[in-house]
Formats: C-alpha cells, structure tokens, sequence
C-alpha cells in the first residue's frame, strides 16, 4: 500500500490478462501487485460514456446491468507510457485507464482500507450573490 502514487508506485513491471480467470494482474516497480477482476475494471472505466462530460452523468451513473459481453476482455494496448486501454467483447474502447487511476482504485484490502481512512474532500461553495 502506498499513499505517494508517483514514480516506480505507478510504473508496471509485468500486465497480464488472464481471460478464464477473468483477471488483469499489474505488478508495480514498488513491489506491489493489483489484481482487477474484469468486472470491476469495467466499472472504474474513465472514458466520457461511462463517466459523463459537461455536468452531464455517464452511463455507468445510471447503474446498469452489465451484460457478459460487456465484461469480457477482448485486448489492452499500452497508450504511451502512461494508461492501457481495454477492449471489451462489446466493441467499447474508448477508456484509457492511467496507472495512476489504476494504483490509486487497486482493489487489495490494504489500498481498500487506506481509501476508507481518507477523510472524504468537502467541497465549499461561496455564499450565492444576488443582484
């Protein structure tokens, strides 16, 4: 678990999609290892579809049921130096996770617990002005 998410903590050493056990492992330069199962990794997709853009919800806000053809793992490129990007069974492929979304949504019960102690951001808006 680390809290510094640059340098070796965000640089894989070794990707690997093992598609029967349906799992993208990343093993960090710091040592550590993520492990994703392919439908949590759909989840944490950051393209505008599934996120939203322009104040607008994304599709993943709407809660849906994934089908199994969106949860199956077709290919992953590597985008430079800093993200992969999945290709599902369904033909979306639009995502580039970055590493450092990956490491900082690592799903191993350290980084879980360490997520879960951060006080969540409190967003304070100035006072509405009336004219």
């Amino acid at each position: 678990m680390t809290t510094d998410l640059r340098g070796d903590a965000i640089k894989p050493q070794n990707i690997h999609a093992d598609r029967p056990a349906r799992e993208l492992t990343i093993e960090w330069a710091d040592g550590h290892k993520s492990v994703y199962d392919f439908s949590a990794l759909r989840w944490l997709c950051p393209c505008a579809y599934c996120r939203g853009e322009a104040g607008q919800p994304g599709w993943l806000d709407s809660d849906p049921n994934l089908t199994e053809e969106q949860v199956e793992f077709k290919d992953i490129s590597l985008v430079g130096h800093y993200a992969v990007q999945p290709v599902w069974a369904d033909g979306h492929s639009s995502g580039f996770y970055s590493f450092e979304h990956l490491r900082k949504e690592c799903p191993c019960p350290a980084d879980q617990a360490r997520r879960a102690a951060q006080p969540s951001p409190q967003v304070e808006l100035p006072p509405h002005q009336h004219e």
